[in-house]
């Protein structure tokens, strides 16, 4: 009959303990197992360092432990121990030298208390009716991970050498699954920092926007899976807003997530429309594939969404390779999904990515996110949305700082151990004032950059910009000689003043310029090599219907 319960008892050790990659959890199901089937009550007690995920030290003694199990819950142990609360330690002894080489150790009351000595530890660690204690440490892959206490008390009969045999059986195996959690947790550790290290700040300030972002890694056993976002400054005062998701878990996926960031940032700064950004960054995925292990080319690609949001027109343009269609919140507290085309995800090449442009009016809040905001065991994706848009209407009021609201959504829409990343990026929506932009029309005739000069002077000396006054007129008077020469109409050019002064020449042709010095004997005058030279920064943007140079010069002391 005892062997049968032995048997059972191993049976249920191995159906039970181990299912868990949390190592609390894993403990208490050992703690479990053993009270009252085995032992009265039963503790777990763990390296400090394991509940982090990390090695525990090589000279393990009391001190250097905390409490991870009780059982039963329902028992009183002495002096009111609570889970978490550190083991005292204790005095040296042959037979705890034995226990930290690896043997489990069975004690009688009377020698336990002896070998404590004192008497404020033995009110503190001896239950009462207590008449024996078994011992054993959790040993796995030459680390003591800590220790299980068994007690039996009352009528109960002493703790035998065939039940010394069973526990150590029984601790090995509850050692392997402690260590397996400890070893989860310090990956999943590692990659929720690498995770966050790779993620832009979590606010930005803009002449466009104001953004928040929130990122909540997988939790409940569950491996991150390289959510990202990120709020991209561009030239003209723009700003490009991102939400992505590699497929995979792990350190892998943040490794995916990082190059992915990256690459945007590249491409952002070629200042590509959004359908043509995703297109290249499908090519990029591919190339990643390519390069990947045999196996792994199917777990290379992601979705993601991409939008430019111009604060001079206030038009967005959205693209989205898979990826769920952002929310609009309008000042008036309305709102809804944008309706947009998806294209294919990013591991797909050959589809087209479709751009669609929509107004947004000074104190809108766009929310971009990933599916593991709207995605639910209990619930599809659609009624996720349908949550996620109700609770934005609600909840991004004028008053309210964005940080504040994405952390209180977050919290509100995932679970308490949610089975896949989340994260959300507000952007609350700024638009540059009338006063602040001027435009003008160049007409294709030699004696334009004459008249832009007159028009640039008469503007700047409107807005108080003197001291920019002679550069700007050599900026324009080349920019606009060089659309008049190279370009075809209409052409236009536009000024917009706030913390830098930024000078455009738009045209209808899509020849890209090329920086170069002058020459002796070239008939031209320096071109763009002076207004690189004059200029901050100057670069080049291709639309549908054409081309935009642009240069900026920053406003010293400006408003």
């Amino acid at each position: 009959m005892r062997a049968r319960r032995h048997l059972d008892l191993a049976r249920e050790v191995a159906e039970r303990v181990g299912g868990s990659l949390d190592v609390v959890r894993t403990a208490q199901d050992l703690a479990d197992v053993l009270a009252p089937a085995f032992a009265d009550l039963a503790a777990v007690d763990l390296a400090h360092p394991v509940f982090n995920g990390e090695e525990p030290s090589k000279q393990l003694g009391g001190g250097d432990m905390g409490n991870a199990a009780l059982a039963p819950t329902t028992a009183v142990w002495p002096a009111d121990i609570k889970r978490g609360d550190p083991v005292p330690p204790l005095p040296d002894h042959p037979l705890l030298r034995s226990f930290r080489h690896g043997d489990t150790v069975v004690f009688g009351r009377d020698d336990y208390i002896a070998l404590v000595s004192d008497p404020q530890l033995v009110e503190y660690l001896v239950p009462k009716d207590a008449h024996s204690v078994m011992v054993a440490p959790l040993h796995a892959r030459g680390l003591t991970l800590g220790a299980i206490s068994a007690w039996r008390c009352g009528r109960s009969d002493p703790f035998t050498e065939d039940e010394a045999d069973l526990m150590r059986q029984i601790a090995s195996r509850g050692a392997l699954a402690i260590d397996n959690a400890r070893r989860y947790t310090r990956e999943h550790r590692a990659a929720v920092v690498l995770q966050q290290r790779l993620l832009p700040p979590a606010t930005t300030d803009s002449p466009a926007a104001e953004t928040a972002g929130v990122y909540l890694p997988a939790g409940g056993g569950a491996e991150i899976s390289g959510d990202w976002y990120d709020a991209i400054a561009l030239p003209s005062l723009r700003l490009a807003l991102v939400a992505g998701d590699v497929v995979g878990h792990g350190m892998p996926a943040s490794a995916t997530m990082g190059r992915l960031r990256a690459a945007i940032q590249t491409l952002a700064d070629l200042e590509l429309e959004p359908d043509e950004l995703l297109t290249r960054l499908a090519d990029l995925v591919q190339r990643l594939a390519a390069e990947a292990p045999a196996g792994d080319h199917d777990i290379i690609g992601g979705t993601c969404l991409y939008a430019v949001y111009d604060p001079v027109t206030q038009r967005c343009a959205i693209a989205s390779a898979g990826h769920p269609p952002p929310v609009l919140v309008r000042p008036d507290g309305t709102a809804e999904a944008v309706a947009i085309s998806p294209g294919p995800p990013l591991a797909v090449c050959g589809m087209p990515y479709e751009t669609t442009v929509i107004h947004l009016e000074p104190g809108s809040v766009l929310a971009l996110y990933t599916d593991g905001l709207v995605e639910h065991r209990d619930r599809d994706i659609d009624q996720g949305l349908r949550r996620l848009t109700d609770a934005l209407a609600v909840s991004c009021r004028p008053d309210r700082a964005l940080d504040e609201t994405g952390r209180a959504l977050l919290a509100d829409l995932t679970d308490q151990a949610p089975r896949d990343d989340a994260t959300l990026l507000l952007a609350r929506t700024r638009a540059i004032p009338a006063a602040d932009t001027a435009h003008w029309e160049i007409l294709a005739d030699p004696a334009a950059a004459s008249k832009a000069r007159e028009w640039i002077t008469r503007q700047l000396t409107m807005w108080g910009l003197d001291d920019l006054l002679f550069t700007t007129q050599l900026i324009v008077s080349e920019l606009v000689t060089t659309a008049i020469r190279y370009g075809r109409p209409p052409m236009d050019l536009r000024l917009i003043r706030h913390d830098a002064l930024v000078c455009e020449v738009t045209d209808s042709s899509s020849t890209q310029p090329r920086l170069r010095r002058a020459r002796t004997t070239d008939e031209g005058g320096p071109g763009l090599f002076l207004v690189a030279q004059l200029g901050g920064r100057w670069g080049c943007r291709h639309g549908q219907n054409g081309k935009t140079i642009w240069s900026e010069q920053v406003i010293q002391d400006s408003p």
